[in-house]
Order: structure tokens, then sequence, then C-alpha cells
């Protein structure tokens, strides 16, 4: 749930985000305000991260945990467009965090360790919502077991090849009811490939779905599921069967 207990925007900040507070429903909601107190934790600084990263912390976001043991190649740089060619060899997270201060001064971003089963909870502890960008299915199902368990909402993305999901999971429903363990799963970018605006994409949406939760406006995609095939530009919404 969003924070109950908001401050006043300061003069720097309603400058910075003017443009927002022109849109009636979030300024009508006090979601800028809302958003600044929020704490928000990042499983994942590959592609669908960089593009969450940069678009929650340009909103101004809080507080940004971000988590993620990978290190920057050069075949990440099509799509991972919060890196540059001089970053390659270095931790995603820490060039992530740099790059979110720089977004957004206001911003507190956090490298924090990499999710596993044995510290997920740990991790969302103070946690406002939880993003799910990360490819390893070990931390996907560690990451919804325990925000389940903590009662903390999880924006939701995948994106491979040419398409992508984004969904949001609250109250009953988990990853494991959509895609339960064991059963198929969607290739990483390393196996199956992917053009570089296609996690760019779905990324921006599931940002989108991460500042409605957050500033408590609109309709988020709890119980539905959003698909997107670039080849087509076809965006189907599909409603998910009741939790198990």
């Amino acid at each position: 749930m969003p924070p109950t207990h908001v401050r006043r925007l300061t003069r720097s900040e309603l400058r910075r985000y003017s443009r927002p507070l022109l849109v009636p429903e979030w300024q009508r909601a006090g979601a800028q305000e809302r958003l600044g107190d929020a704490r928000v934790l990042l499983v994942g600084a590959g592609g669908l991260g960089c593009a969450v990263a940069a678009a929650v912390a340009g909103a101004g976001v809080g507080r940004l945990r971000i988590s993620d043991h990978d290190v920057i190649d050069i075949s990440n740089l099509h799509r991972q467009l919060l890196f540059r060619s001089q970053d390659v060899g270095r931790a995603k997270a820490a060039v992530m965090a740099a790059q979110v201060q720089a977004i957004n001064p206001f911003v507190q971003p956090e490298v924090v360790p990499a999710l596993t089963p044995e510290n997920a909870a740990e991790l969302l502890s103070g946690v406002t919502l939880a993003i799910d960008a990360t490819d390893n299915l070990a931390a996907r199902y560690a990451l919804a077991e325990a925000a389940h368990a903590a009662q903390v909402p999880c924006v939701w993305g995948a994106a491979s090849g040419t398409s992508g999901m984004v969904t949001v999971f609250s109250g009953g429903r988990r990853l494991h009811d959509l895609f339960p363990p064991g059963g198929a799963a969607a290739d990483s970018c390393d196996e199956a490939g992917v053009l570089g605006p296609v996690p760019a994409l779905v990324g921006q949406m599931m940002a989108l779905e991460a500042l409605k939760v957050l500033g408590g406006v609109g309709q988020t995609l709890e119980g539905r599921l959003w698909t997107f095939d670039g080849l087509s530009g076809r965006v189907r919404v599909i409603a998910l069967p009741p939790a198990s």
C-alpha cells in the first residue's frame, strides 16, 4: 500500500516534478508526495531494470534498493541503457545507483546483495513495493514467496526476443499461480536474444505500474496480464484466473 503519512514537497521538488503535477489524477491523489516517501526494492539491473530505474528515479521515488549480482558486458549495452562502454566489467548495481543519483539527487539509491531464498525477507524489510526485473528464475520465485508472505505488492515483468509481459501481484495471487515452478519458462535474453527497444518498452510499462501502485492512482494490472508483440505491435490484456 502507498505510504499514509506524507511530507510536503520543497520548492526544488515542485520545480522538478512540475509536469507530472499538472496531471489532475496525480495531483488530486497526492501521488508525488507518496512517491517521495516510498521505498522500492528493484531486483534485476538488466534491460528491464535500467528502464524501470531511470523512470522511477526521474519520477521521484524516495529510496531505491538495487539487487543484482552481475557485471556489465559489452553485449548488454544495446538494451541496458544506463550503462556505457567504459562501464564494461563494473558491477551493474553500483553503476545503476550512480546513474540514479545523476538523474535525480532527491532519490536515495542503495546497493544490496543479490536476492536469494535466504535473504529475500531481509531485503524486503521496510519496502513499500518490489519490482521483479530479473531473468533469474530462482530469484523470481524467491522474491514472489517473500513478497507474498510480507504482503508487499510486486510489479513483475519479462521480455525476450520481440515480446514481453507485465502484471502486478498483490494480495492472494502469486507468480506461482501464473507460472508454476518446473513448468515452461521464458528463455532469458542470453538464450533467446532480444531487440533493444523491447525490454525498454516493457520496463517503462513496469515503471508506470509501479507509479500507479505507489501513488494510489488508476487501475493497476493486478489480476490481469499485459502482453506485447513487438513484430505486430499487438497489445493484449488477459484476465488471470483466481489465486489457488
